[in-house]
């Protein structure tokens, strides 16, 4: 798990605490629609630039519960190179709120109506790779699928400081799914 220091110096802005129970929701199908306005978005605010768009997250998985905040995957050429995107980004809506530069470059983004979570990484980022494996396995295994939303109802029931510890403590099934990947 990261630390409370960890997550200070990655986060752009205050680190907010959770303000209560982590409430996950039903699949809802509108999720992919909202994906798909919000790719629209990005696409606009980058125009011109190379780059590859995924929806991801539980979001992304039709059948499981989620947090109804659409995760999205965003590959520039260089995440490292904010000038290429960042005030692009800010002038659409979204807000820089994590800048991870040891873990990929990781960049992630947060927007509103509806909540995202925008991540950006380089292109071949084997995080990216991982994380779009993660989804298709989930979209294609039931008994995977079951396994992680069993997992999320049992830990969204717990009281957590910051959302990353929530996170974080799915980090054993999601390693034994990706098992199921990788071997």
């Amino acid at each position: 798990m990261v630390s409370e220091d960890y997550l200070r110096d990655v986060t752009i802005g205050n680190l907010a605490e959770l303000s209560g129970k982590i409430i996950l929701q039903e699949y809802n199908p509108r999720w992919e629609q909202m994906f798909r306005q919000q790719e629209e978005r990005i696409k606009q605010a980058l125009k011109g630039k190379q780059i590859h768009i995924e929806h991801v997250g539980s979001t992304s998985v039709p059948g499981l519960c989620a947090k109804p905040v659409i995760d999205i995957l965003l590959l520039v050429e260089d995440s490292s190179d904010e000038d290429s995107y960042v005030v692009q980004l800010q002038d659409s809506g979204y807000n820089l709120r994590i800048r991870e530069l040891e873990w990929f470059a990781h960049r992630m983004f947060k927007g509103e109506n509806p909540e995202v979570n925008l991540h950006v990484f380089s292109f071949g980022c084997e995080e990216a790779e991982r994380m779009t494996a993660f989804r298709d396995r989930l979209r294609a295994d039931e008994e995977d699928r079951l396994l992680y939303a069993d997992t999320k109802r049992r830990l969204a029931a717990r009281e957590w400081k910051y959302l990353q510890e929530y996170a974080d403590a799915k980090s054993c099934v999601v390693q034994e799914i990706l098992r199921h990947i990788y071997g």
